[in-house]
């Protein structure tokens, strides 16, 4: 496996396809040439790589690393390979990883952003992983700058797991500042990557982890970047793998809010404004005494009208303008600016077709 892995234009949409033809890796090298060339993809460039017994001298030196090392590893059809992340078409046919992390029958979600992370979305990761912390979710980010480690950081803060996926083999840390967190995310989680011992943190490594992190979660949030950003990347591939995508709104005249207002105006994210946000839209359920804090709270803020229209919303779920009015009994012009003061309060939402729900 490690030795498919290393040879050079066999990416792993193509690995998968030789594993599926040959029915293992091992079986893909006692191939004959001449039938692996029916393999779409394949060519004599391709071939000629992939006998090339360098690639196995590689293999062999990083295999005795591991060993040493004590890396642990999982192949893309194993049971212990992340559930989310193996319906993904090119995900990795091996991951290396470290740490104390147990993914089973875990809710899983993806938070990155900027590496110039300001107040705003600090403040914002420590509200909602607080908030979030009942549910007991893990927290995946990229161990980078900015938003990521601030997550990561959170997230251990309230007992949770998270897991950084790197963009560099097992035996460094980037950045090398970020060494002083190793420990705490070991123990709390730990490390992933498909990247070998000999591996750098490269630019195109960086884009490569990209979709580790967003095909391992069930979403991807993205608390804040500007208008061009590797989190937008992340958010992208999230997407093209049809999971939900988040990102927290900010004023337009804000450089890091650019991206994720882009993101929300171009339908590409739900608008994210409370961790209520991505458990209603999730399907997440709190434990029965956390929903009734949450909801007792909620009616603290709200005022005699605002509570009568949200109660109904809840009973009746998503209504019309017009439908509101009439049930509720109350004129056009103050339901709707009812309505316009509830969605600021982030309580209801719009929806296409001029529809309201209640959060």
């Amino acid at each position: 496996m490690l030795r498919l892995q290393n040879v050079p234009n066999v990416g792993d949409v193509i690995a998968k396809r030789l594993i599926s033809y040959c029915g293992s890796a091992q079986e893909v090298f006692e191939n004959k040439q001449r039938h692996l060339l029916k393999i779409d993809g394949i060519g004599s460039y391709t071939l000629k790589h992939l006998f090339d017994t360098a690639h196995l001298a590689d293999a062999e030196r990083e295999y005795q690393y591991i060993l040493e090392n004590q890396i642990d590893y999982c192949y893309f059809e194993d049971p212990n390979y992340p559930k989310h992340l193996k319906h993904c078409i090119d995900s990795p046919i091996l991951l290396f990883k470290k740490g104390n992390m147990d993914l089973e029958g875990r809710k899983i979600i993806s938070v990155v952003g900027t590496g110039n992370i300001t107040s705003y979305g600090t403040a914002f990761c420590e509200e909602f992983i607080a908030d979030l912390a009942p549910l007991n979710p893990i927290i995946v980010s990229g161990f980078a700058y900015g938003v990521d480690i601030c997550i990561q950081r959170e997230a251990i803060n309230q007992g949770l797991q998270t897991i950084g996926c790197l963009a560099h083999g097992l035996n460094q840390i980037y950045p090398k500042v970020h060494a002083k967190y190793q420990n705490e995310v070991l123990n709390n989680g730990g490390f992933f990557t498909e990247f070998w011992s000999t591996s750098n943190p490269e630019r195109e490594n960086f884009l490569k982890r990209n979709r580790i992190i967003a095909g391992m979660s069930e979403a991807t949030i993205v608390v804040e970047s500007a208008e061009k950003g590797g989190s937008l990347v992340t958010a992208d591939i999230a997407n093209s793998y049809n999971r939900d995508v988040f990102a927290l709104p900010g004023r337009s005249t804000d450089k890091y809010s650019v991206g994720c207002n882009n993101l929300i105006k171009q339908q590409k994210a739900h608008m994210l404004t409370s961790a209520a946000d991505l458990i209603y839209l999730l399907n997440w359920e709190l434990e029965e005494k956390t929903s009734q804090s949450v909801q007792k709270q909620l009616f603290v803020d709200l005022d005699e009208t605002e509570q009568k229209i949200y109660g109904y919303l809840q009973r009746e779920g998503k209504q019309l303008l017009d439908s509101i009015a009439i049930d509720c009994q109350l004129p056009i012009f103050k339901t709707s600016a009812t309505l316009l003061n509830m969605e600021m309060k982030g309580v209801i939402r719009p929806l296409p077709g001029k529809l309201f729900e209640a959060v």
